[in-house]
């Protein structure tokens, strides 16, 4: 309903134009009734819910506020003068006598006064009386607005328009009328620096306080989370875009309205008498789950409102997961799809069908096989197949990592878990794997006290942190892949019984590539493009190949392929063939003549942008080998650290493998170690 405003002034002029300001300012909000009451004084109160008089109305500054002051119902008017009327007197020189005219000699008199209020200091003001017979000197003659009093003066007027409405009198004017909302309107702010300043400290908290509102306003909308803010009532003030599309409830219903009758879902009134924070609450609107937090707003000890947070459960679950993919930082995605495992073989090409037929369900798999045979490449393949392909897919070898350091990489830790936990804890790989796929690749060596770790989190579908003592819910599915055929662990007691039938729903057991007949020459073609090599195969070659056992798999057939293309031959005969290989088939060693130029030049190629770490590896190689001595890469990874190199034992194995393919180096399993031979010794006197 429209509020009704009673303006009572000294003259019917001023009425009107102060009707005038207020209509342009509140709009059709409100009715405007004028009176004007002349030198009577008569005031009559007629049902408006707001009266807005002027002081000269009743006799002056004194009396009105004796009278006015304390009623809720009534605002005494303010008057200030506009910013450009100001700007008119600081050009008037100083010294200069101005005779200020208005209604009332008394009025003359409180212009003078706030003009001095407002910095006009250098104007010698003198008030207008009419009825005074004497005329005192003077040079210019200023009104505000009131023209109709200086026809019978001869000097320059300066007419500096009506007196305005102050802003403390249009805010009081608001508050009293329950518009406050307004004073952030385009016509306020207009009016509001049209105004000179008057005190500038109310005046700047005045615009802070509006520019504080206006950036609370911007931020409610940018947030994508619903809020909704409640005063010390639990009437709501704040609602956004977001909170209006969870609630499905129009902000015009909304505002304004108590929280308790409109929201009961939500527990304000629980907030405010326990004036504690809720975390964490699921809440159902309109067949939803709602994620929600209450925040109280307390000063001095008083409830003074609360903000409550919400989000709709799937979105929040959907931010988890992406906050995790972004703290990961490690590409936790699967690389390959079935059409990147290459065959052609029946064998293969069942393997393919039953693991599609597998990744549609959302059971545990244990891919067994040998070494090299592509368990991990099936487990991506899997992944990319399911319906968790949008999420992520993270793999770990626990056989790689020590015990303790692997139970905090799959389970997280609180912050002060353990000495040297990073600052604000971690979350472990279950927790970044949520919704999607785990992939635990040589599940084998886990130790018992894992194993049972992993059978909880199996069964119970939670973790717990390490030095914490919250349960979280995940959902993430399993794959495991061994070397070794778990049964028989299970037959010895290496492995949980209950752990395997667990993880064994769906097995999977991969051909290995001796089996995969002419599977050998299509993955022969792929690794030659890979390395960017061109080659031809000789018959021999092509015979020994077939019957060859192929203990490392495609591992193994990738490494001679790289050493094939690294050779530069256009066709591959039997004395091409490395050493290693020799030895496996049967061959007598025939040393391969090759320069120390053509030497130096494919350990470049195979070097890259590293060529010194593998030179500085060889001389390791060649030092202990005077000594006839043998090194591991250990050894080796620990005298890099002392000589400022830092290479990781995964790295000095890499390069070990790579000089042992262009016949620098033999290594040997077991006490054997790694030897030069002497190609390499050739090579490094030639460097």
């Amino acid at each position: 309903m429209k509020k009704k405003v009673c303006i009572v002034t000294y003259d019917r002029d001023a009425a009107l134009f102060y009707a005038k300001i207020l209509s342009k300012l509140f709009g059709d909000v409100i009715d405007i009734d004028t009176m004007w009451v002349g030198e009577k004084q008569s005031f009559q109160k007629i049902g408006h819910d707001l009266y807005v008089v002027t002081t000269c109305s009743f006799g002056g500054d004194v009396i009105a506020k004796s009278k006015l002051s304390n009623q809720k119902d009534t605002v005494i008017i303010e008057r200030t003068i506009a910013k450009k009327s100001l700007e008119k007197l600081k050009s008037v020189p100083c010294g200069t006598k101005a005779l200020v005219v208005n209604i009332t000699p008394r009025m003359s008199i409180e212009t003078i006064a706030h003009l001095t209020d407002l910095g006009i200091n250098q104007i010698k003001f003198i008030p207008y009386d009419p009825e005074d017979d004497y005329l005192p000197n003077y040079d210019i003659v200023i009104t505000p607005g009131e023209t109709r009093y200086t026809n019978n003066l001869s000097r320059e007027i300066i007419d500096i328009g009506d007196r305005v409405l102050s802003i403390n009198t249009i805010v009081e004017i608001a508050i009293k009328l329950d518009l406050e909302n307004y004073l952030e309107t385009e016509a306020f702010r207009e009016y509001f620096q049209s105004l000179p300043r008057t005190n500038y400290s109310i005046d700047h908290l005045f615009n802070k306080s509006i520019s504080l509102e206006s950036n609370f306003s911007i931020l409610l909308e940018i947030l994508e989370m619903g809020i909704i803010g409640v005063d010390e009532n639990n009437n709501i003030y704040a609602y956004n875009q977001k909170a209006k599309s969870i609630t499905n409830l129009d902000s015009n219903n909304i505002i304004g309205k108590n929280a308790n009758d409109c929201l009961r879902e939500i527990p304000f009134e629980e907030c405010r008498l326990e004036m504690k924070e809720i975390n964490n609450k699921l809440i159902r609107i309109n067949n939803f789950d709602i994620a929600l937090s209450i925040r109280p707003v307390i000063r001095m000890g008083k409830y003074m409102g609360a903000f409550a947070i919400l989000q709709k459960f799937i979105e929040e679950e959907n931010k988890q997961l992406k906050m995790r993919a972004q703290l990961s930082n490690k590409g936790h995605y699967a690389k390959y799809t079935f059409d990147d495992i290459l065959g052609e073989s029946i064998i293969i090409e069942k393997t393919k069908k039953m693991a599609k037929k597998m990744a549609t369900s959302n059971a545990s798999i244990v891919i067994t096989g040998e070494s090299g045979t592509g368990k991990e490449l099936f487990a991506n393949a899997i992944h990319n197949e399911s319906l968790r392909r949008e999420n992520p897919f993270v793999a770990i070898n626990c056989g790689a990592i020590p015990d303790n350091l692997l139970e905090s990489e799959l389970f997280g830790y609180d912050d002060g878990a353990f000495t040297g936990a990073k600052k604000g804890g971690k979350l472990g790989l279950f927790e970044f794997a949520h919704k999607g796929t785990l992939f635990l690749d040589e599940v084998e060596a886990m130790s018992p006290m894992l194993q049972i770790k992993l059978l909880r989190v199996l069964q119970e579908k939670e973790v717990m942190r390490l030095g914490g003592d919250k349960l979280i819910s995940i959902d993430v599915r399993i794959i495991a892949a061994t070397n070794e055929k778990i049964s028989d662990l299970v037959e010895k007691g290496k492995f949980r019984k209950d752990l395997y039938y667990r993880l064994c729903t769906l097995p999977i057991e991969l051909p290995p590539l001796r089996d995969r007949g002419e599977d050998i020459f299509l993955l022969i073609n792929k690794a030659m493009k890979d390395f960017g090599g061109c080659f031809k195969l000789s018959n021999e070659v092509v015979d020994i190949f077939k019957g060859h056992k192929w203990e490392g798999n495609i591992r193994e057939l990738r490494n001679y392929v790289e050493y094939f293309c690294y050779i530069g031959d256009e066709l591959i005969k039997l004395e091409d063939l490395p050493v290693s290989f020799k030895g496996t088939i049967g061959l007598e060693e025939r040393p391969i003549k090759v320069n120390v130029a053509c030497e130096i030049d494919q350990l470049k190629r195979v070097a890259g942008k590293r060529l010194d770490h593998y030179i500085f590896v060889l001389n390791e190689v060649n030092k202990v080998y005077k000594r006839n001595i043998s090194i591991g890469r250990k050894a080796i990874s620990e005298e890099s650290k002392l000589r400022g190199i830092d290479l990781s034992e995964q790295e000095v194995r890499t390069i070990l493998t790579k000089l042992e393919s262009i016949n620098l180096i033999s290594i040997s399993k077991g006490r054997g170690g790694t030897k030069i031979l002497e190609d390499g010794i050739r090579l490094l006197d030639k460097l």
